[in-house]
């Protein structure tokens, strides 16, 4: 039987260290490496254990999480790291540094440093550690758990959604559906939309800093992400790629060679008048289990730019943006999925793929070209 996804826990608190570790024993497909209270012990026990995946918090006596990073960094460990801390729900500047760092993503603890509500996130959290640890295990030539094995480890055990999802998720996609019958022909690219959810950060941060310099098509991007650190995010992302990048505010211009990110936990839509357009930002309820959502964006893209849009749907788990990629397709406009190999979840363009909503599936590292390449075509 393959070893299952090993995680390291690091936590200054006793209790979120056993409360963590609880919820890693509990699902099927992980198990807990070891634990550590701070970021000097973490390092000690590394070599040792070997984890797939560490799960940091940020504030630590001795060596905190950026202070961790930082030598992990200057160790050339590439054990990848989720942040499980209180002080992303304040510290969106220091998260992002965490990222910028080489941390893979990040979930804030519900109620302070010692959160004794955890189990809120425990769907987020051990998706992430599935879904990166996994990654990591297979780029390192490790078997990562076929479907069959993952069971519940006690015989009362519901396996939870996020397990199903991964046990599914083994499965080799189907082949496609027939793809929708398009009204129009592909035209000219005037308007870019990318779905994106886990494994986002760190993609997002190849693709942007790949783009061309010259690209003159406006972009706009759905990062599944919690309220209040996408400015900070679209912050980080400015700092990388020769476009300007900044998070979407309502009424902003649409404008050629500018990334516009969607705020968290607003929808982003787009409105066009007059050869003139902005985005709209709202409210609105839950979509395909999101705000913002990649569906909205992409059925608002269809409507207002038909066969002059490309539709961009990449790593993340569920299916948010498969349906409505596929009106983006069936209007006449491009679309491209990222591939299962480089995604860290091939979950939101597998379903994409599988409903014929996907002309064209892409590595991570061929993306940022194959995008300038199609808005630059002439059609």
């Amino acid at each position: 039987m393959a070893e299952e996804i090993s995680v390291l826990v690091v936590d200054d608190s006793a209790l979120m260290r056993n409360l963590i570790s609880k919820m890693i024993e509990d699902t099927p497909g992980l198990v807990v490496a070891e634990k550590a209270m701070n970021g000097a012990f973490a390092l000690q026990k590394i070599p040792r254990v070997n984890p797939d995946i560490i799960c940091l918090d940020l504030e630590m006596p001795e060596m905190n999480g950026i202070e961790f990073l930082k030598e992990r960094k200057k160790r050339g460990i590439t054990i990848p790291v989720v942040i499980l801390s209180s002080i992303a729900a304040r510290g969106a500047e220091i998260t992002m540094e965490a990222l910028s760092l080489g941390a893979s993503d990040f979930v804030q603890k519900p109620s302070g440093s010692i959160s004794e509500d955890i189990h809120v996130v425990k769907d987020t959290l051990v998706g992430m550690l599935l879904g990166y640890g996994g990654s990591y295990r297979k780029s390192q030539g490790k078997k990562v758990l076929a479907p069959s094995e993952y069971e519940p480890k006690t015989p009362s055990a519901k396996t939870s959604d996020i397990v199903s999802f991964f046990k599914l998720s083994a499965i080799p996609p189907a082949a496609p559906s027939k793809p929708p019958q398009q009204i129009r022909k592909p035209g000219r690219t005037e308007i870019i939309a990318i779905g994106i959810s886990t494994g986002g950060p760190d993609a997002l941060r190849v693709v942007f800093s790949l783009l061309d310099s010259d690209l003159r098509v406006p972009i706009l991007v759905v990062q599944h992400m919690p309220a209040g650190f996408t400015n900070e995010f679209a912050k980080s992302l400015d700092r990388i790629c020769p476009l300007e990048v900044k998070e979407a505010e309502d009424g902003d211009a649409i404008l050629p060679g500018r990334i516009l990110i969607a705020q968290g936990n607003k929808h982003l839509e787009v409105q066009r008048k007059t050869g003139n357009a902005i985005v709209r930002l709202s409210n609105d309820p839950l979509v395909s289990g999101h705000r913002p959502s990649a569906d909205v964006l992409f059925a608002s893209v269809a409507m207002n730019y038909s066969n002059n849009a490309l539709g961009v749907i990449m790593t993340g788990m569920g299916r948010d943006g498969a349906q409505h990629l596929g009106t983006i397709y069936k209007e006449g406009g491009m679309t491209i999925g990222q591939d299962e190999p480089s995604s860290v979840v091939y979950g939101m363009p597998r379903v994409a793929y599988e409903m014929g909503h996907v002309m064209e599936q892409v590595s991570l590292n061929n993306m940022a070209r194959r995008i300038c390449d199609v808005a630059k075509t002439i059609r």
